[in-house]
């Protein structure tokens, strides 16, 4: 489906087009990927799965039925995808993906698989591994046949409680693995059932509240997976562990799994992935088992024979690590003799190459593609190039072959033609450095309307991320989208202070016990160069946003002199009280990042808390908060909206009872887009001066 528009709207952005990675075949001459789409005059959701044709360059459906979700492919020209059932339950269906007659179910389940992988064995035998929920006694849960509860009551005597968006119950994430044989032309389930992988080991996989795929891998010589520890408190410690589990067949009963141990690296292990010939992993593991945003290590597995031998890349004798770049996720080269890892670096998502063996990796990782931001690479075929997937904050999806050699890339699908679809472009994009709070520079990303005239003053988008260990990237967003700001006609600026991310560990760390110390500093020296030295930006009008440590800085703001540059404010999901953070749900974070529990460092919390200044509350500030919210409560926000009502200050408190700690449905989405830009409109007089 193509469109065009004249100009990026919230209504536009929205009901665009929304295109997965593309996932090629083992041939690399066809690639998989499945486009959503929103339609707000029939306010429904159409759901496609579509192969590419890479020597053609054309696109072919497979399916729009919207109950089909995460193919994968099976065979050379085969697919199986999740179809919804109703009542909880689901399917797993084969589909050719060139004869829609050539289909059939392959299995019926009482409860939802998710996390599909597949790995052929021989042509007509493949291993299988998804996810589902499971029971305390090791079936997979079907609502259907759960017994009707009379009452509502819920009751813990531990943690967690609750997580994300949910209250949690005895019924946990376990891996389920079978394999499919095709007889006859037909896909079948050998053994005509799923084996639970981790039944009877206290053990859960995927770990939530967002693992998928990433948390395990298939291979001919078994299943690698991370897990909680489940001897620890999971909402106190960010500790999982890598396992292995060896089959010879994907039919026969799993042994126990044995554990990978990886010394002082006890934090959460990430991505691990088997080589080609499966007889290596590569993974990823942190060292803090109470800090979420700890640097991650790249390691490896030389045999999984001997599990007992793990080795780091790049390590050093004080335990830093050489290299300087959090790695995010891997792959293995066609011959497994190199690796290609993910990794954040100013605001971009790069692609970096680097010897597959820690022995040979003698220097730093070669970046291979800096532009935009990688969300995801897959070796093409049987040869050396990469179909990567890529975004930038004026595309939303594109396609393009990799060479790693040449570090040459062709495009060969954009979903928003580089942006042209949304009347946007690469000119659009730009940034600046300034120096922050430690005297070295800070990197701030700018984005201007696409009518840029650079004899003319812009008002001024002032975006704060959350995390607060993040950072704004080069990258295609639904939710915080600076080009649908830019197009209202402001420059969007969007720094990365301290405790952001792709900077080096060290500008990460610094942010504990000093939430409103050095980042505050870093935003105040920012608004002040552009006052100083950017003539195309009027700061007598801006206006500032944020969501989460983005919402909390609003506030922290709010009471400080910088509050007093802004128009108008905007908060959404945010924190009133440092003092409140032990009512969020992973309790490692508020315990690292103020130094230790509440009532060992109180002090900690309330130096940096914003509720000691709402007496300087003075600015018209929006305040938006989630009922399902679990992370930040939505009494924060009450509290917040409470206090500038109380206090006289121009408020608006908007509230969605269905959302958690983002807003994702499209119609709340348009709601939450209209009311922000209506608010800061109002107050930088956009509407009249533009």
């Amino acid at each position: 489906m193509t469109i065009t528009a004249q100009k990026l709207t919230p209504e536009v952005l929205l009901a665009a087009p929304r295109r997965s990675p593309g996932v090629p075949n083992a041939t690399g001459e066809l690639v998989l990927y499945t486009v959503s789409t929103y339609s707000f005059d029939s306010h429904s959701k159409t759901a496609q799965i579509r192969v590419l044709n890479l020597k053609e360059g054309t696109s072919h459906l497979v399916s729009e039925d919207s109950a089909a979700s995460e193919p994968i492919w099976i065979a050379e020209q085969e697919i199986a995808y999740v179809k919804s059932l109703d009542h909880g339950a689901s399917a797993l269906v084969a589909q050719h993906v060139f004869n829609p007659n050539e289909s059939n179910t392959i299995q019926r389940f009482g409860g939802s698989i998710n996390s599909l992988k597949a790995k052929p064995l021989s042509t007509d035998k493949v291993a299988f591994c998804c996810a589902a929920l499971t029971t305390p006694d090791g079936r997979m849960y079907s609502p259907a046949a759960e017994p009707k509860s009379y009452t509502s009551a819920k009751i813990y005597t531990s943690l967690f409680v609750r997580h994300w968006d949910s209250w949690n119950t005895e019924n946990k994430n376990s891996l389920w693995y079978g394999q499919l044989n095709k007889v006859d032309g037909k896909w079948t389930l050998g053994n005509s059932e799923l084996t639970n992988l981790l039944a009877g080991t206290r053990l859960h996989s995927p770990v939530p509240p967002f693992g998928g795929t990433g948390d395990f891998d298939i291979s001919t010589t078994g299943i690698v997976f991370v897990a909680k520890d489940p001897d620890l408190n999971h909402a106190r410690t960010t500790k999982t562990d890598l396992y292995f589990v060896p089959l010879n067949s994907y039919l026969d009963q799993p042994t126990f799994p044995q554990i990978v141990k990886t010394g002082a690296l006890r934090g959460y292990s990430l991505s691990p992935v088997f080589s080609n010939d499966g007889k290596q992993v590569a993974f990823l593991r942190m060292k803090s088992q109470q800090y979420e945003a700890d640097k991650t290590r790249l390691l490896l597995i030389p045999d999984v024979t001997d599990l007992s031998n793990v080795q780091e890349f790049y390590a050093t004798e004080d335990g830093k690590g050489g290299w300087d770049y959090k790695p995010d996720w891997l792959i293995w080269s066609h011959d497994d003799k190199e690796l290609y890892v993910a990794a954040e670096k100013h605001a971009r998502v790069v692609l970096w190459k680097l010897p597959s063996s820690p022995l040979e990796a003698k220097s730093l990782p070669t970046p291979i593609h800096e532009d935009g931001s990688v969300a995801e690479a897959r070796v093409l075929g049987k040869g050396s190039s990469l179909l990567i997937t890529t975004r930038s904050r004026v595309e939303s999806s594109n396609y393009s072959i990799l060479d790693p050699a040449s570090k040459s890339t062709t495009i060969i699908s954009s979903s928003s033609r580089q942006g042209k679809t949304f009347a946007l472009s690469k000119s659009q994009c730009q940034e600046i450095w300034f120096n922050g709070s430690k005297g070295y520079p800070i990197h701030a990303l700018v984005t201007l309307p696409s009518t840029f005239d650079s004899s003319k003053k812009y008002p001024l988008a002032f975006f704060i991320h959350g995390g607060p260990q993040g950072a704004w990237g080069d990258d295609w967003s639904t939710r915080w989208n600076p080009a649908v700001f830019a197009e209202q006609g402001y420059v969007v600026v969007s720094p990365n202070p301290t405790g952001s991310t792709g900077y080096g560990q060290d500008h990460t760390d610094a942010i504990q016990n000093n939430w409103g110390g050095d980042p505050y500093i870093d935003l105040v020296k920012c608004f002040e160069f552009l006052e100083e030295e950017v003539n195309y930006i009027d700061t007598t009008r801006a206006v500032a946003l944020g969501a989460s440590y983005g919402g909390y800085m609003i506030n922290w703001i709010q009471g400080h002199d910088l509050g007093r540059k802004f128009k108008a404010l905007v908060c959404h999901d945010g924190v009133f009280s440092t003092l409140n953070q032990w009512s969020t749900e992973e309790l490692f974070f508020p315990e690292h990042d103020f130094g230790g529990a509440l009532w060992e460092n109180r002090e900690g919390y309330e130096k940096w808390d914003p509720a000691k200044h709402v007496g300087n509350w003075a600015t018209p500030q929006l305040v938006i908060h989630n009922e399902l919210d679990y992370r930040l409560p939505i009494s924060e926000g009450l509290a917040m909206f409470n206090v500038l009502q109380a206090r006289g200050v121009p408020s608006k408190f908007v509230m969605f009872p269905d959302e958690h700690h983002w807003v994702l449905k499209p119609e709340n989405s348009l709601v939450w887009h209209r009311e922000v830009l209506n608010w800061i409109n109002k107050y930088s007089g956009i509407s009249e001066k533009n």
